[in-house]
């Protein structure tokens, strides 16, 4: 049976743990070369290991995010290795902590947003002309709802990604006449370090887990897909499109 994303080059970032090995994993196993963002080395040989297992194959880059000379090179070093970028899947962040905007300590801000923002916008100079090279290329980024409910204490976190949904619709509305598709996607709780981290009380037996997202996810990198600067809520068990 031919598998939907034979042939297609991804770049997941935050791809050692959670949401970002999930979906690494999924696409995969659908025929894509993943190329897997992360710090933590151990999580991405891990990954590595299940993607060569189950057939797959894997190029791991071992980074910060917040290394933007790296990002910088990564286009040229894709661009060397394979000419082009199909899908990019901009998932690597960090929640920051819990806490009065008052109190937040201003280097924790300034990595939140190193992160969450910065790094993503590094990561399009760095791609964009790759992912125009694909034939239908496919960027999505993950959000969050904390962007639009804006919850006390969760201040850098939900700042961060309220800009971040700027950044990418400004770049969906730039490469609208192109072959690229760039959305987001908001999970919702997931069963993650990340929600435990925020929410150290609540049962994760409750939580879908990060292979649900995945799964989900995979229709929107479909070459068919037209919609272009949209955000996509999990709702049970799909994504679909908020109006």
């Amino acid at each position: 049976m031919a598998r939907r994303l034979s042939g297609r080059v991804a770049l997941v970032t935050g791809a050692s743990r959670g949401i970002g090995y999930a979906v690494a994993s999924a696409i995969a196993a659908e025929g894509a070369h993943v190329v897997a963002l992360a710090r933590t080395v151990g999580g991405l040989e891990e990954l590595d290991d299940a993607i060569r297992i189950a057939g797959g194959t894997a190029t791991l880059v071992p980074a910060d995010l917040r290394d933007y000379p790296a990002l910088d090179r990564l286009g040229a070093a894709l661009f060397e290795r394979f000419g082009k970028l199909d899908i990019f899947i901009g998932n690597g962040g960090i929640l920051g902590r819990l806490t009065p905007l008052a109190h937040v300590d201003p280097k924790l801000w300034d990595e939140v947003m190193a992160v969450n923002v910065t790094a993503n916008w590094r990561l399009i100079r760095s791609l964009d002309l790759l992912l125009r090279q694909s034939d239908s290329g496919r960027a999505l980024f993950v959000t969050s709802g904390v962007a639009r409910r804006v919850p006390a204490y969760w201040g850098p976190y939900a700042v961060s990604k309220a800009a971040l949904e700027a950044l990418v619709k400004t770049y969906a509305a730039e490469t609208a006449t192109t072959n690229l598709r760039v959305n987001l996607v908001s999970p919702g709780p997931v069963r993650t370090r990340m929600r435990a981290e925020a929410m150290p009380g609540e049962d994760p037996e409750t939580l879908p887990p990060p292979e649900a997202v995945a799964a989900a996810l995979l229709p929107l990198l479909d070459p068919a897909l037209t919609v272009t600067g949209a955000i996509f809520d999990l709702r049970d068990g799909q994504f679909r499109e908020r109006h």
